[in-house]
């Protein structure tokens, strides 16, 4: 089993503590057991919380052994991080740890020189905090997460679940992560910020929606060659009643959720077939083996082949 240590530091933001506990421990594998045992680990006994006072069952020495360690965000960002702290996290970093953390968490972790040279995020309103505090560290503030291989890091509030299904991801593959997002409710992809790599075996269907048949056809047929008149003749309505019906119910427009959920498909495809990346391009309904690169590398920041390599 992956244990995984949250480092609570003094004015832990609560939220950002709360996050990796509620994600992973929901997290179960294809035969029911969990995938995780979680260790919240402190320098004291009670750490301040802000609103509470929290006190940590491990201590420092809870982070030895752990497979990854997060350092959630502190209201205090700016604070000097005690020598043990920096110690404890610089001595997991070398023997292999996976450290990440989520939001203003990035400054602790910066602090120990583990990100020097490396691209890092954190909240939106603190990365030129950031960038100037540790100049050594390239800060991104347009993505979500950013992924390092042994270290990451994740901008505020929702991003740290987006980290957290993307850890889960590599650990034990997309029907886990899969289930983890929908036990948290989380939306099963996101517009803007980095692009996304967990994969799902369907694309959300707003249940109850009238759109809900469309969609679920949709799914079953994504290797079709459709238009905007297909899709509009199917649900019965004018296209510009599909489009308003779309908007209100999915957040995006008809063509953008049907290249959304080919991308997806075809990230299943690549991750557990040895088809040729044209053949998946046709069963994904794609007009070319080069309209689907373009579009796969659009969506998820890397080519088909790129993909593969990593998660297959």
């Amino acid at each position: 089993m992956h244990t995984i240590a949250i480092l609570a530091l003094d004015q832990v933001i609560p939220f950002d503590l709360s996050t990796p506990i509620e994600v992973f421990t929901r997290t179960r594998l294809p035969d029911g057991r969990p995938g995780y045992q979680i260790r919240v680990c402190a320098e004291r006994p009670e750490i301040d919380a802000g609103a509470f006072a929290l006190r940590a069952p491990w201590g420092l020495d809870g982070l030895s052994g752990a497979d990854t360690i997060i350092v959630p965000g502190t209201a205090t960002p700016s604070a000097p991080l005690t020598s043990s702290v920096c110690d404890a996290l610089r001595a997991a970093a070398e023997s292999g740890t996976r450290i990440a953390s989520i939001c203003s968490g990035a400054f602790p972790l910066a602090a120990t020189g583990l990100l020097d040279g490396l691209r890092a995020t954190t909240h939106w309103a603190a990365a030129e905090l950031l960038a100037a505090t540790h100049p050594d560290v390239d800060v991104d503030p347009d993505v979500l997460y950013v992924d390092n291989g042994q270290l990451l890091t994740s901008a505020g509030a929702a991003a740290g679940l987006d980290m957290c299904l993307h850890m889960i991801r590599h650990d034990y593959g997309s029907a886990v992560a899969a289930d983890a997002a929908r036990l948290s409710v989380m939306p099963l992809e996101r517009e803007g910020g980095q692009a996304q790599f967990i994969v799902h075996d369907h694309p959300p269907t707003p249940q109850g929606s009238t759109l809900e048949p469309l969609l679920t056809w949709l799914q079953d047929n994504l290797g079709r060659d459709l238009t905007l008149a297909d899709l509009a003749a199917r649900a019965g309505f004018s296209t510009r009643t599909l489009i308003r019906r779309f908007s209100e119910q999915t957040g995006t427009t008809p063509l953008q959720w049907l290249h959304r959920a080919r991308i997806r498909q075809a990230q299943h495809l690549l991750e557990t077939t040895h088809h040729s990346v044209e053949r998946i391009a046709a069963q994904v309904g794609f007009g070319s083996p080069t309209a689907f690169r373009d579009r796969f590398k659009r969506t998820t920041g890397v080519s088909p082949h790129t993909y593969r390599r990593t998660f297959s």
